[in-house]
């Protein structure tokens, strides 16, 4: 087993999680695995900054794929005895002109987005070594969705007491509730992709509130952060931000010193805390 250090980011072929690997390649003290969904896209990636004097590694996963996830941790915990870094940045969103009905956007968009995220966290946390480091990616989009909710939604949102089990149950509703078509009746606003990222920015504060709890000695540090508008696939070519500087509050979030016992739990957008 590898003494040496490890981080991942997932959905990192290109955009802004190509961008966080090349940053971390340069800065990170260890092995660097840029993951994708298609190896075949990985790989490319991969070959991209090694022609840039970079020296990622590459493992497939699929964060829709439970199996694919398992497999990743599996790996990383019999090389690496655990993991120091992961960045959760794999993401979808459908395009604002997309003809495909609401109901499918909201299941899919949910499956990758929360649900998916979820289960990475679910299989990887507890392989973070002593003063590791989780970044969630969301979205300022999660705070505009949060104030088009009505007030019950946000006040559930906002509770510093809600569960893992309640959040699923409630995200789960959504979809349901855009299925049925009362969404708006049900008090939800009408972006599926914001609801994905207010349940992304949720479940980080409870697992930020678990790490308190079950692992107070281990000094480990878990935030959310908004990488800002980047220019990728997702956001457009008009966007103000290029993906490398999209990368750096992740990054920072991802490099904070062994002494640092903040930020926790909090939401972080151009590396500063922002009240959410």
């Amino acid at each position: 087993m590898s003494s040496v250090q490890v981080a991942v980011v997932t959905g990192s072929n290109k955009g802004i999680g190509l961008a966080i690997v090349r940053a971390l390649c340069k800065q990170f003290p260890g092995d660097v695995y840029l993951t994708s969904r298609d190896p075949g896209r990985g790989q490319a990636a991969v070959a991209q900054l090694q022609q840039e004097g970079l020296r990622p590694l590459f493992h497939q996963l699929d964060i829709d794929d439970l199996q694919s996830i398992r497999a990743l941790r599996d790996f990383l915990k019999e090389k690496y005895g655990g993991l120091n870094v992961l960045v959760n940045n794999a993401g979808i969103a459908f395009k604002v002109h997309d003809t495909t009905p609401f109901a499918v956007q909201a299941e899919v968009t949910l499956k990758t987005n929360f649900f998916g995220t979820r289960n990475v966290c679910t299989e990887l946390l507890p392989l973070m070594k002593p003063y590791g480091r989780v970044v969630n990616v969301y979205s300022m989009v999660s705070s505009s969705a949060l104030r088009g909710c009505s007030q019950e939604l946000q006040q559930k949102f906002h509770s510093d007491t809600i569960t893992e089990d309640e959040l699923v149950q409630l995200m789960a509703k959504f979809v349901e509730d855009t299925k049925r078509n009362v969404h708006d009746k049900e008090g939800w606003p009408n972006t599926a992709y914001g609801v994905s990222k207010i349940g992304v920015t949720v479940l980080s504060r409870i697992q930020a509130r678990l790490l308190n709890e079950q692992r107070k000695g281990d000094h480990i540090l878990l935030n959310a952060c908004c990488p800002g508008w980047v220019r990728t696939d997702m956001a457009g070519p008009k966007a103000t931000k290029s993906p490398d500087e999209g990368a750096e509050t992740p990054v920072y979030l991802a490099l904070l010193p062994s002494s640092a016992d903040a930020p926790h739990g909090q939401f972080v957008s151009d590396k500063t805390v922002k009240p959410w």
